[in-house]
């Protein structure tokens, strides 16, 4: 039994990681979108946006609320990321009791 226990308390541990992981990038992104907001506030109203290779000129309020509208979503990525890692870590201390407990 406390075999099971061990290998899904060290199943939790690598979601756990891949979640560490996956919110380390998203606050990365949040980061560079916050910093291209504060280049575009600083810029006068000519604004270029990078489609694919292209570079085109555009609408500076519209890239506002583009860049606008992704840190909300990156930012409530990173919320349920940190519901899901919460839930993981109490998780995984129930099972490191459990075990402690019955060696």
């Amino acid at each position: 039994m406390s075999d099971n226990k061990i290998q899904e308390m060290q199943f939790l541990e690598n979601n756990l990681q891949n979640l560490l992981l996956q919110k380390q990038a998203f606050q990365m992104e949040i980061s560079e979108t916050q910093s291209a907001l504060r280049e575009i506030e600083k810029s006068d109203n000519e604004v270029f946006k990078i489609i694919g290779q292209l570079m085109i000129k555009s609408d500076k309020s519209k890239i506002v609320d583009e860049l606008k509208n992704k840190e909300r979503l990156l930012e409530l990525r990173v919320k349920s990321i940190e519901k899901q890692e919460s839930a993981l870590t109490d998780k995984i201390e129930s099972l490191r009791e459990e075990l402690v407990s019955h060696k």
